[in-house]
C-alpha cells in the first residue's frame, strides 16, 4: 500500500491508530507531494525530518517523490515541469544526493506526466537518466505517465521504456487517465486502465521483471469489488512474468 507523508505524519487518535493497524500488517511505500524537488527554494527540512521519523516509526520500505517541482514561496499545488536542461539535472541530483543523505538510504524519483516543456535543451529519457544516474537515486516507474506523455509529446512509448535503468526500479505506478482530445491525455488517476496501458505494463516485465505495482486510483472510485478486478490483472501479470523468469534462468 502507499500513501502521501503530508496526509498522515502527527494523525493521532482512532485515525492513526487504524493506520498503525495496516503498516503492521502490509508492506508501506511513502509517495511525497510537497518535496518540490525542482523548485528554486530550499529543500523543507522540517517536512524531511518528519518523514525521516513516520518512516521509522511505521518501518516504512520506500519513499518516492515526484520528478517535478510545485513550490516557490507557497505551494503551486500542481506537479510542474522542471526545464529539461543540464543545469536542471545538476541542480536535481544535487538536491536528491542530500536528501539520501539525509534520510540514509536511496529515494525514488517518479516519471511524471507533463503538459509543456520549457526551455527543453535534452529529451525527457535523457534527462530522467541523466538524474537517475548522477543522483545514483531509484525510479518509480509510472507506466500511465509513459503512456500519456507519448501522446501528448508525440514518441513511442515502448521505446521510452526500454531506454529506463531496469535496475534502479523500486516500484511501479499504472493508473486510467482522460481523454481530453485525440492529441492530448491527462493523468487524473480516476478511470479504469485501458488495454494500451496494461500493454505497456506486460513489455516492462518482459523487459525488467515484476516488480512491484500499485494500482492508483484518487476519484471514480468503483465498488471495490471493482476495483479489486484491476489489482488481480497486476498480480496474475506479475504471476505470469515471474514464472517465465525461472523458466529461462533454468534455460527451459
Amino acid at each position: 500500500m502507499e500513501v502521501a507523508p503530508e496526509n498522515w505524519i502527527n494523525v493521532g487518535g482512532r485515525y492513526g491508530a487504524s493506520f498503525r493497524e495496516y503498516t503492521e500488517k502490509f508492506p508501506f511505500v511513502l509517495h511525497g507531494l510537497s518535496l518540490s524537488i525542482g523548485s528554486p527554494s530550499p529543500l523543507d527540512w522540517d517536512l524531511l525530518r518528519a518523514i525521516k521519523a513516520f518512516m521509522s516509526e511505521h518501518s516504512i520500505r520506500c519513499y518516492s517523490e515526484h520528478l517535478s517541482y510545485c513550490s516557490d514561496s507557497g505551494h503551486l499545488y500542481d506537479l510542474m515541469p522542471i526545464p529539461f536542461t543540464e543545469q536542471a539535472v545538476d541542480y536535481v541530483a544535487e538536491r536528491i544526493m542530500q536528501i539520501q543523505d539525509f534520510l540514509g538510504q536511496r529515494i525514488a524519483m517518479e516519471n511524471v506526466s507533463y503538459y509543456a516543456a520549457p526551455q527543453q535543451e535534452m529529451s525527457e529519457i535523457d534527462f530522467t537518466n541523466a538524474v537517475l544516474e548522477k543522483a545514483d537515486c531509484n525510479l518509480l516507474l509510472d507506466v500511465n505517465n509513459i503512456y500519456v506523455n507519448s501522446i501528448n509529446h508525440s514518441y513511442d512509448p515502448l521505446e521510452f521504456l526500454r531506454a529506463l535503468p531496469g535496475d534502479r526500479i523500486a516500484y511501479g505506478h499504472i493508473a486510467g487517465h482522460y481523454d481530453e482530445a485525440e492529441d492530448l491525455r491527462v493523468d487524473t488517476h480516476g478511470a479504469d486502465v485501458i488495454d494500451p496501458v496494461w500493454a505497456l505494463l506486460d513489455a516492462a516485465y518482459e523487459q525488467f521483471g515484476a516488480f512491484p505495482t500499485l494500482l492508483e486510483r484518487d476519484f471514480n472510485i468503483p465498488p471495490v469489488d471493482e476495483l479489486l478486478k484491476e489489482v488481480e490483472q497486476i498480480r496474475e501479470r506479475q504471476a505470469r512474468y515471474s514464472q517465465q523468469s525461472i523458466t529461462e534462468s533454468m534455460g527451459l
